[in-house]
């Protein structure tokens, strides 16, 4: 919840507006979107990456904008002030890179603890868990990312992983006043590359794996690491907690002098929290684990190896913040998927459906290993591509699809504005024997046939989609989900 401060003290650390004849303005809530301003909001004017907010100041004083706090220039430099039908437009250097400061101003946290979760996949996943098992222990949390804002029983939708730091900063001085002890926040590489929590004060920063993804903005490996590694280098971070089963978190944690290795595997390193033996079931995982904060076993209800990793890290986050071990170990069971990830539909005498949102290469064929512990009879992989993106990992998703299921049937994703043909076109392009795959571009249809073909020893995985409940076409965004279809499909007499 904002509170009111003056035009004045909001801009204190960049001018002094003292002598100004607007300095005592009152300030109740900042707005980067001109469309969305109201009578009394602030616009922030900022010269983004597709859009120069500067070209609407003067609509956000129409719609009733009581100020303007925008980007300098040389036509406009810094600290100068224009009054816009009776608004003052204050003029600041380098705004753009200001914001999360900016924000700070006037959407403050207090005793709120923060855990900053990044990585390529497992984000969400942990994220939840951490928030969920917070709740266990009688501890208010919420989380921020892609499956929406908010506490867990009423998440609000978000349209980016990570919003803008005025939203960042405004959701969370919210989240604080509703009665958030902890927020756990997945932290893109785009947001950390655009600073958009560049002030957030992190009490753990977390580091799941990095694998291909995003390229088509990072533009290389290389710089999509480095945008990663900057929430533990650029960024107030208290503790860092890294996954070492991943290359790169390994070589992050001996750069780190604040560090605590997690490992599916023995450690000799310290501080660390690995497993000394972990068993999977149909009815989940049982994992022993040893290292900084001692020995015990967490049992719990998820599928597949890289969910043990996820828990462990969860698990070693929530140590790292000082909450009581035999507590967390003792309510382990309670814990339950998380929405659309890994996430089991079942019917007696049909094969069983696995939604998970696997869309990177990495993450299918860690699905398809995970499920293949489990899987009796034939295992199954629906999955896509999506289009105006990294057209690189298409035909590498159709060899895993390939190497490690045993039916395959290639389906759209989101084409957005490419052809979904051309898509599977050039996902056939990486398989060594592309006439066996099946080739159905609605994924209803998809499901039904590998339903249809299977029988209850089967294990379908459906991924790519996950907890999403649309489909994202050429010229429209239409209602579609995977969760609703393995729903439907299994009820249905087929």
């Amino acid at each position: 919840m904002s509170k009111h401060i003056t035009l004045s003290t909001l801009l204190a650390p960049w001018a002094d507006l003292t002598a100004s004849d607007s300095a005592d303005l009152a300030i109740s809530h900042l707005e980067l979107d001109s469309r969305k301003v109201t009578k009394g909001v602030t616009f922030v004017a900022i010269k983004g990456h597709a859009v120069d907010g500067r070209n609407y100041i003067a609509s956000a004083i129409e719609l009733g904008a009581n100020a303007v706090i925008a980007q300098a220039d040389e036509t406009h430099p810094h600290a100068s002030i224009d009054i816009i039908n009776g608004a003052p437009v204050v003029y600041i250097e380098h705004l753009n890179l200001e914001l999360s400061a900016l924000a700070s101003q006037l959407y403050p946290l207090n005793d709120m603890q923060l855990i900053g979760v990044t990585g390529t996949n497992g984000k969400t996943t942990i994220t939840q868990l951490i928030a969920q098992w917070l709740g266990l222990v009688e501890q208010r949390a919420a989380v921020m990312g892609t499956t929406g804002n908010g506490f867990l029983d009423g998440l609000k939708p978000a349209v980016n992983t990570t919003g803008s730091a005025i939203e960042i900063q405004h959701t969370l001085s919210d989240l604080e006043c509703l009665g958030a002890k902890y927020t756990a926040m997945e932290i893109s590489s785009h947001g950390l590359v655009q600073g958009r929590v560049k002030t957030l004060p992190f009490h753990v920063g977390v580091f799941t794996n990095l694998s291909r993804d995003h390229l088509d903005y990072h533009g290389s490996m290389e710089e999509y690491e480095r945008a990663k590694f900057s929430l533990f280098t650029e960024h107030e971070c208290q503790t860092a907690v890294i996954n070492v089963d991943d290359s790169v978190g390994a070589k992050w944690a001996a750069q780190l002098n604040n560090a605590i290795s997690v490992s599916l595997k023995p450690l000799n390193s310290e501080p660390a929290v690995f497993a000394t033996q972990v068993e999977y079931s149909e009815q989940g995982i049982s994992l022993s684990f040893s290292g900084h904060f001692g020995d015990g076993t967490l049992t719990v209800p998820l599928i597949g190896e890289f969910n043990a990793n996820n828990v462990l890290v969860a698990f070693t986050t929530l140590l790292a913040l000082g909450l009581d071990k035999e507590s967390l170990v003792n309510s382990a069971h309670l814990l339950k998927p998380v929405l659309g990830r890994m996430e089991l539909f079942q019917s007696e005498g049909k094969a069983k459906v696995v939604v998970d949102y696997a869309h990177t290469p990495d993450a299918l064929e860690k699905a398809l290993k995970a499920l293949r512990v489990h899987c009796k009879g034939k295992l199954w992989a629906i999955f896509g591509c999506g289009g105006d993106r990294d057209a690189g990992k298409r035909p590498m998703m159709a060899e895993i699809g390939e190497r490690l299921a045993d039916k395959v049937i290639l389906t759209d994703d989101n084409p957005r504005s490419e052809s979904p043909q051309a898509i599977v076109k050039d996902m056939l392009a990486g398989m060594n024997y592309p006439n066996l795959a099946v080739v159905e571009h609605e994924r209803y249809k998809a499901l039904q046939y590998a339903l249809s073909q299977g029988d209850e020893s089967d294990i379908i995985l459906l991924a790519g989609k996950g907890h999403e409940d649309y489909q994202v076409l050429a010229t429209e965004t239409v209602h579609y989900s995977d969760r609703e279809s393995a729903q439907q499909l299994l009820e249905a007499n087929l």
